[in-house]
């Protein structure tokens, strides 16, 4: 069926370089247009602020795995989008770092609307190179992403040696051994290696998993995995906030699998995009806030053992204006014992 739009899922474990591939190929000059779908793990929608300004149609699903509990939105979306085909050439379909890709595949192939509107293109797993072994260890799902994909892109090479680099790939083709594997740093592998590929290829996965299309889905997450997220309204004085996430990094980084914010810095008219794993922190502005958008600042925490009112009262007491007694208490939580 010629007609039907093709669709890649670009997958990967919390913070292996989804989200900055994504934006690769929403910026670089490659003559397409895309509808972008997004789901995040949490409560409050983080992802959408991080892709870049683009001409493409972004939707958003929160609070919940797309191979869960939204996957009836996904559905809902793509027959919306049926109803302007003319406008894009294909979706690509984000997925929450704790998603099985496999029922999010079955979508594509369990749903008669769908299926008459769609094609699976892709599925494109995103590794983090660094930290794989970890993940394989404590995660059920980063080994789901990486058997189901017919690409993944090894991501991080530059944090390996390369010892460690033909270390990852042992494992990645001990769980898959026909995915084509390309190797990039900051997912900066060329967008025709990556979109538009037409590789999906069913008859690989039903050798693997007979049941693949039977509609079942025993799909079930970490329960040690929890999101956590936070908004305040004050701006946020920066020499607080780079301390006090700084020291709470170093203290519980092991346990946060993925960290990301969106920051109203005080006396600044740019967002600040701050982004976490584990221990390794990045951020940067990413655009002026919008005269028609509250300024709040928005975090969100995934990982293990996460206690909620500390997470809480440290980011409140980074806020300009909160009594200094209650950031020196945060700040002090965390410090390493003298």
């Amino acid at each position: 069926m010629t007609d039907q739009v093709p669709v890649t899922v670009l997958t990967g474990y919390l913070g292996a370089g989804k989200t900055t591939l994504l934006n690769r190929i929403l910026t670089e000059n490659h003559g397409k247009k895309y509808a972008v779908v997004i789901n995040e793990f949490g409560e409050l929608g983080v992802d959408n602020d991080l892709v870049v300004d683009a001409d493409e149609e972004v939707f958003e699903m929160n609070n919940g795995c797309i191979c869960c509990t939204v996957r009836g939105d996904l559905i809902r979306i793509v027959a919306g989008l049926m109803k302007r085909r003319e406008k894009f050439d294909g979706i690509i379909v984000e997925t929450t770092g704790l998603a099985d890709p496999a029922p999010v595949a079955q979508t594509f192939f369990a749903d008669e609307d769908v299926k008459r509107a769609a094609k699976l293109d892709s599925i494109v797993t995103v590794v983090d190179a660094k930290n794989l072994a970890a993940r394989l260890a404590d995660s059920r799902e980063a080994e789901e992403q990486i058997a189901f994909a017919d690409l993944i892109l090894l991501n991080k090479m530059d944090l390996v040696n390369a010892e460690e680099a033909a270390e990852v790939e042992r494992r990645i083709r001990a769980i898959n051994p026909w995915a084509e594997i390309i190797r990039s740093t900051k997912s900066d592998a060329p967008v025709t290696s990556v979109i538009g590929r037409d590789s999906f290829n069913l008859e690989k996965i039903l050798e693997r998993e007979p049941d693949f299309l039977s509609g079942e889905d025993n799909h079930s997450h970490d329960t040690e995995v929890l999101s956590v997220s936070f908004k305040v309204e004050n701006p946020i004085d920066p020499e607080r906030f780079n301390a006090w996430i700084t020291q709470l990094l170093a203290a519980k980084g092991q346990d946060l699998l993925r960290t990301k914010g969106i920051l109203a810095y005080a006396n600044d008219d740019r967002r600040f995009a701050f982004q976490a794993v584990h221990m390794l922190a990045d951020g940067d502005y990413i655009r002026k806030w919008r005269d028609d958008e509250p300024r709040h600042s928005r975090i969100v925490f995934i990982g293990r053992d996460l206690n909620r009112p500390q997470l809480r009262r440290g980011f409140e007491a980074c806020q300009v204006g909160a009594p200094s007694s209650n950031y020196e208490a945060e700040l002090a939580r965390w410090s390493p014992p003298s």
